[in-house]
């Protein structure tokens, strides 16, 4: 028996030999089975609350190939927390002929999957409640239930003062959090305060670079440097609650009524007075007001999803970062635009990218050495097809006849007197090998006579020569723009004297190289990964 071994542990703060102490415990339970460990999958510092682990999602991807013929676990619950993942593991188990052996109960069964399945599920619930009121309690009494934010920093325990959730005003940090929001409330915007922060050295949190997302954060989940009222002097939790999407593991945050809020006074973590936290408050509201929607109601994000030709493949040639619709059809650094740490200042219309990109595909791919080339090879193929397809079907006539010649000799041995109930057996063996035989030979495919168009050359040039129409055409676009996405890695845009020269990067590069080689008569069809599609401004 081919024994896989699975073990678990759920939280950072316990050992990691744990791991190594449940892998010991399952070999000694399969070396007195007499079985052999032939693999061993282990998920370190990870819940068993989802089934989104690597070590356990690698052992369903074993078992699906049928690499084993039993599962080992020291305990049920290290295979998973939840009752559905523990049901559906055993469904997958019986399915495949896999049994599944716990060391502290042995193998497990039906009834085993219901009561510890559901027991596990149960502690689940119950450290959920438990985490919850720990929390809780930290807050009433002020203290943090998560981490440090940016303008403070943790009390360390000494015994008398300090320990967990304690935290004290950081004052460097306290007067870039006054100065944000003082800019704030005179009209400045997230963009420009952080640009301007970058671009004096001013750390942001965790010493990253400031953004404005950094900032502005979300107002109904209280995110954001603006929107944290612990710098008003007030304690906020429970303003989000958190639920695991069952599909993909990943947490979703989803906002508490406000009578859920749990809100405690900490004047003495204060950094922002009330005027200044109110004026910022009302200046919010007049922003969310005035551009929350357009003329026509439509929330602006909403409004900006679209997907061009070439959206995510371009990237900014001076700091690598993407560049992005950052006004209607017009490209620039998003990098540039958020941090301001990029020098890449240069913008470029969309469509005149999209004709610059298409263009020097096409004076590239208007060869007619490509079709020629294409012609040659296709026929080449269709000579192989047919080659071997007239191979298969003299094999299988001849297979056929083989048999129908057996199937005569017994038959003459039996009209002779000979017969007998092994001939019997034998008969009905060659009359199911002659079906299966006649069969195969009428699913033989044939290859049909297939003719290219007369005028192949001239209808591919037409269709090269208007590439960006038939890109736009409504009736292929998506489909025809998946295709050139699919082909293309990336684009860099790097600035040079002035200009945005145009790199392209990826198996359509291949292609326009290719082409370009026929026509000069080079038969290396290998190029460079990259192609220049710019010349000039």
């Amino acid at each position: 028996m081919r024994a896989i071994i699975y073990a678990r542990y759920s939280s950072d703060n316990q050992r990691e030999a744990s791991i190594d102490d449940q892998v010991e415990v399952c070999k000694r339970f399969v070396e007195k089975q007499g079985w052999s460990v032939v693999r061993t999958f282990t998920d370190a510092a990870v819940s068993g609350a989802s089934r989104f682990r690597p070590g356990y999602q690698s052992l369903l991807g074993a078992l699906d190939k049928r690499q084993f013929d039993v599962i080992v676990v020291e305990a049920l619950d290290r295979l998973g927390r939840k009752l559905a993942d523990i049901a559906d593991l055993h469904d997958r188990c019986t399915f495949a002929g896999v049994k599944l052996f716990a060391v502290n109960v042995g193998e497990i069964g039906a009834m085993h999957i219901g009561m510890l399945g559901t027991m596990a599920q149960l502690y689940l619930a119950d450290l959920s409640e438990k985490t919850w009121r720990g929390q809780l309690g930290r807050a009433l009494q002020g203290k943090a239930p998560g981490g440090k934010a940016y303008g403070y920093d943790l009390v360390p325990g000494n015994g008398i003062g300090g320990g967990p959730g304690e935290r004290r005003i950081k004052l460097v940090e306290a007067a870039v959090v006054r100065r944000i929001f003082q800019e704030y409330a005179a009209g400045r915007s997230p963009l420009a305060i952080a640009s301007t922060l970058n671009a004096e050295g001013v750390p942001g949190p965790g010493g990253r670079p400031w953004a404005d997302s950094t900032i502005r954060g979300q107002v109904d989940r209280g995110t954001g440097l603006l929107n944290n009222a612990l710098y008003g002097g007030r304690l906020e939790w429970n303003r989000c609650g958190y639920v695991k999407d069952p599909r993909t593991g990943k947490r979703v945050a989803r906002p508490n009524p406000t009578d859920k809020w749990e809100v405690v006074a900490v004047p003495e973590l204060r950094i922002v007075d009330d005027e200044l936290w109110n004026k910022v408050k009302a200046r919010q509201r007049e922003v969310r007001n005035e551009i929350g929607r357009d003329a026509g109601g439509n929330a602006l994000n909403r409004a900006h999803r679209r997907r061009f030709l070439l959206s995510g493949l371009l990237v900014c040639g001076d700091c690598g970062g993407a560049y992005t619709i950052v006004a209607p059809d017009r490209y620039g650094c998003a990098t540039r635009r958020s941090k301001k740490t990029c020098r890449n200042i240069l913008f470029i219309q969309r469509q005149e990218l999209e004709d610059r990109v298409l263009a020097g595909l096409k004076e590239r791919m208007l060869a007619p050495e490509l079709v020629s080339a294409f012609i040659e090879e296709f026929n080449a193929e269709l000579r192989r097809i047919s080659g071997t397809a007239d191979a298969d079907r003299a094999a299988a006539r001849q297979a056929l006849a083989g048999v129908e010649r057996k199937i005569a000799g017994i038959l003459r041995a039996i009209e002779d007197g000979a017969y007998n109930s092994t001939l019997k057996e034998r008969l009905t063996a060659l009359e199911s090998e002659k079906a299966i035989a006649a069969a195969k030979l009428a699913t033989t495919d044939t290859v049909p006579p297939i003719r290219l168009h007369p005028n192949l050359p001239a209808l591919y040039r037409r269709k090269v020569a208007a590439l960006a129409e038939a890109l736009n055409d409504p009736g292929t676009a998506t489909e025809a723009g998946e295709i050139i996405r699919g082909l293309i890695d990336r684009i860099v845009l790097t600035p040079v004297d002035g200009v945005l020269h145009a790199e392209l990067h990826g198996d359509l590069v291949t292609l326009a190289v290719f082409a370009e080689r026929r026509k000069s008569k080079n038969s290396d069809p290998k190029g460079p990964e990259l192609l220049s599609v710019v010349a000039g401004a």
